[in-house]
């Protein structure tokens, strides 16, 4: 199960997801091919011509503007990927036999049906048993919880699943919903995010499960729908690093800037980079994601690391 965006950045990845087989399922490959990633796990579900049984999952985002926040909408409900049950898929395979390096999945899987945090936990432990790096990002979102118990059960799924975790991600409010881990100074709007408040959370994260290796979280206030404060904070073997604070970052659309943070992160952390260029690779590649349409970042290596490496947008000829 794939993060978001980053295939861009160099390394490969591989969709092992299902698809129902119709005109959707069909666009969503071609955007798969379109962003270099391998479809070689990927699995075809028969379609029965309107989706009592099966359909494709889509996720609606009016990306808001000003003082009008960005308002997404889950349609999810019957999906092949919903419907995928222990045994669906040889994992000792992907990662024993065809050497897969790093396994992400998260919160917004493990929220599709009953079936799918026991899916993400036979996945992960074939993965820790090969020795590949397994990372979870927590990506609460209410509105998938709503009916199966809400925090609470996020909760219980999440961290259930986090002794099995080597890399754990969120964002500024992640921890709290969806782990039960407070930050200290933070209100209901997240208006004040001090990031030696967010160390102090990750330390107790980090206690409590000791077995993580990196702790990572982005932080976000948004001051408007179009104006938003971008950062992050990384806790890598107990010392922590931070990616500098874009204030007043433009944002053309908001959806994907988690995801990249995530692919941004990992390629540091594959390509044997330090915890702090990688955190800032994460927050770059972030910040680039949201000044285009959709939740995937295009973005090459190159203009990541100009990002990295300048606050200015000077035209390049």
């Amino acid at each position: 199960m794939p993060a978001g965006s980053g295939a861009v950045l160099g390394w490969t990845r591989r969709w092992s997801l299902p698809l129902a087989d119709n005109p959707v399922g069909r666009l969503v490959e071609d955007l798969i091919l379109q962003g270099g990633v391998s479809q070689k796990y990927l699995r075809w579900v028969p379609f029965d011509g309107v989706g009592r049984s099966v359909r494709n999952g889509l996720n609606f985002t009016e990306r808001g503007f000003g003082v009008r926040a960005a308002l997404g909408c889950s349609d999810r409900g019957h999906t092949a990927v919903s419907q995928m049950k222990p045994g669906d898929v040889d994992w000792d395979k992907i990662f024993s036999q065809d050497g897969a390096r790093w396994f992400h999945t998260g919160g917004i899987f493990c929220a599709l049906s009953e079936t799918t945090p026991l899916v993400a936990r036979e996945a992960m432990e074939a993965a820790k048993r090969a020795g590949t790096v397994v990372s979870y990002d927590l990506n609460y979102r209410p509105s998938l919880w709503k009916a199966i118990g809400g925090k609470a059960k996020a909760q219980e799924v999440n961290r259930s699943l986090a002794p099995l975790v080597d890399v754990m991600i969120g964002n500024e409010e992640d921890f709290t919903a969806a782990l039960g881990f407070p930050v200290a100074g933070v209100d209901a709007h997240h208006s004040s995010l001090d990031p030696t408040n967010f160390e102090r959370m990750i330390e107790n994260v980090v206690q409590q499960f000791p077995k993580l290796a990196v702790v990572a979280t982005t932080l976000r206030h948004a001051r408007t729908a179009t104006l938003n404060d971008w950062g992050a904070v990384c806790c890598d073997d107990g010392r922590f690093y931070r990616a500098p604070v874009r204030e007043n970052l433009e944002i053309f659309d908001r959806v994907g800037g988690g995801d990249s943070f995530v692919s941004g992160l990992a390629y540091g952390l594959l390509s044997g980079k330090d915890p702090q260029w990688a955190v800032e690779c994460g927050a770059a590649h972030g910040a680039l994601a949201m000044t285009t349409p959709g939740d995937t970042s295009m973005a090459t290596l190159a203009e990541v690391l100009q990002v990295m490496q300048t606050q200015t947008a000077r035209i390049e000829r």
